[in-house]
């Protein structure tokens, strides 16, 4: 990860900050600092960020035996864009479909 950041070969969907916003909020995972500064660090660091446009949703919409959870079919539907997706989401790891990903978990 630190090596995609350096590069510029990091990305993440803009919907992904979407989620961890939430998730932050809920209390289910804790960050050092609020999000907004949190996600312009990443930024600044060398993430490139993935914007939703309507390709991605219309692929969202169709991924085959896929659970309903909308964030994770966004960002699945952004990875199936030609990139890796690294997750420790087990529902996605498990998941049939065509997907490039990286098990976080290991």
């Amino acid at each position: 990860m630190e090596r995609g950041l350096r590069e510029a070969t990091l990305a993440a969907s803009a919907f992904s900050f979407w989620e961890v916003a939430l998730l932050h909020e809920k209390g289910r995972i804790r960050l050092l600092e609020d999000v907004r500064t949190w996600r312009t660090r990443l930024l600044q660091d060398g993430l490139v960020e993935i914007p939703v446009d309507g390709d991605i949703a219309i692929r969202a919409n169709s991924l085959k035996d896929f659970h309903a959870d909308p964030a994770d079919r966004i960002i699945v539907a952004t990875a199936l864009g030609g990139h890796s997706l690294l997750t420790a989401d087990e529902r996605i790891l498990s998941w049939s479909g065509n997907l490039r990903r990286v098990d976080a978990r290991a």
